[in-house]
């Protein structure tokens, strides 16, 4: 939501509820695919439109054929999704892999014995490959704190355009908040670009790998 706040234009005649459920889908379509196994799901446009439709597209494939009276085996079938989708047979079988299977545990015993060994212990630990995951969401976290806390480095006229442009529901244009003001449409601008970048600059302080989210 924050992101949609930053990004939001209300000079371009768009509601900021209308951007913002665009951002706030694509976040949780980026949660779910990052959660729903330990393996990596996908990261192109294309693979994550598969990940979302593959099942939707391959009922209604399957439904066709039977209306047709066509019996389609695995491949024609999987060659048939990846050309509804856009994506290749290979995208197809691993995407199809990843819906079907689930992640296998590694803390169950290899046999039945009592001093059966894990399967956990067979492997080596060469790394801590959840650090990168642990630090991503703790950013997460913090950036709505860290925001917060860089609002309260603008003035109260900086302060007043951020919420009035940015975090309304229908933000307001330049025009109307510079009439307000009695200030000119150029003026207002210029003090919307100033409060970002002192948030920008609170932001960057707190943590230089924020920066991704602020564009």
């Amino acid at each position: 939501l924050m992101k949609a706040a930053e990004k939001f234009d209300p000079d371009r005649g768009l509601r900021f509820s209308t951007y913002a459920v665009w951002w706030i889908k694509a976040s949780i379509q980026d949660y779910v695919m990052r959660n729903w196994s330990m393996v990596r799901t996908g990261s192109t446009s294309s693979q994550k439109s598969l990940f979302f439709n593959m099942r939707r597209v391959q009922a209604q494939i399957e439904r066709e054929s039977a209306v047709l009276g066509e019996t389609l085996d695995g491949h024609q079938l999987r060659a048939r999704i990846a050309t509804e989708v856009g994506v290749s047979v290979a995208d197809v079988e691993m995407m199809d892999g990843r819906l079907s299977g689930s992640d296998f545990s590694l803390n169950v015993q290899q046999s039945n014995d009592d001093d059966g060994r894990f399967w956990i212990d067979t492997l080596e630990d060469d790394a801590t490959p959840t650090a990168e995951l642990v630090g991503e969401e703790h950013d997460q976290r913090k950036l709505r704190q860290w925001l917060v806390a860089a609002m309260g480095a603008l003035n109260p006229r900086e302060r007043y355009i951020v919420i009035e442009r940015k975090l309304r529901d229908e933000g307001r244009t330049l025009q109307s908040l510079g009439q307000e003001l009695n200030l000119s449409k150029e003026r207002v601008r210029q003090l919307e670009a100033a409060a970002f970048n002192k948030l920008r600059r609170g932001l960057e302080g707190q943590s230089p790998e924020l920066q991704a989210f602020l564009g």
